[in-house]
């Protein structure tokens, strides 16, 4: 992996110092114990650095590339919702889609989808063992990397290759999953966005979808997946 230009610099410095010590110390007519002492401390300050250059990208990560996802931009709806639950869905969806760095997320409530946004795909989203162990734990489980994760096949449904999924339970049925850009892309931060406004549907909307109508999706493109 390539280190940031702030660790190459720190790193040239320190070969550099390095580097001029011990010329210093080869061309010197004379070796006294006074320029034997500022070799050492000049060779340890200029290792020290080598060492912070090392270790630059465990403090300050680059940034990951975002994955190559398919799918075009847009949203679905599922029809005969209320108009003040399709008002939420869609103000939060785009809440989420613009304060995190989700690509696709999609809402079901244990026997369909009721909201896709983001990068569609025509895959179905069945629930699989992940996310009833969701369910059950009535805890969000956050897969930093489905690239290790022998069950990812499930989530080919959301998004083919989604990098990283988080899947929120909503009630005892009802699921918030939500796919990301890269690899552990969601922050703390993100992932209480997330759990607030599932909380919220749970509290205030969760009771009205089962008056839907269940007469089918709406499909509206052109929505871009922010992120």
């Amino acid at each position: 992996m390539s280190l940031a230009f702030s660790a190459r610099v720190v790193l040239a410095l320190g070969v550099l110092g390095l580097g001029l010590t011990v010329i210093n110390q080869l061309s010197a007519p004379q070796l006294d114990p006074s320029l034997e002492r500022a070799s050492v401390l000049a060779s340890f300050l200029a290792v020290g650095l080598m060492v912070v250059a090392a270790l630059w990208q465990r403090v300050v990560p680059l940034a990951a590339e975002r994955a190559a996802l398919p799918g075009e931009q847009g949203w679905e709806l599922e029809e005969g919702l209320p108009d003040e639950l399709l008002q939420e869905l869609g103000w939060g969806s785009s809440m989420v889609l613009t304060a995190t760095p989700a690509a696709i997320l999609l809402l079901h409530d244990g026997q369909r989808t009721l909201l896709r946004r983001g990068l569609l795909t025509p895959e179905v989203f069945t629930p699989g063992p992940i996310c009833r162990q969701a369910l059950e734990r009535q805890r969000p489980i956050s897969l930093v990397d489905l690239r290790h994760y022998p069950g990812r096949a499930e989530f080919d449904g959301l998004l083919p290759g989604v990098p990283a999924v988080v899947v929120q339970p909503i009630g005892q049925r009802g699921l918030l999953l939500v796919g990301g850009w890269t690899a552990r892309c969601f922050s703390q931060s993100d992932l209480r966005w997330i759990e607030g406004w599932a909380a919220k549907l749970k509290t205030q909307w969760a009771p009205v979808w089962g008056e839907a109508s269940g007469a089918g999706a709406h499909r509206t493109d052109g929505e871009p997946a922010v992120g």
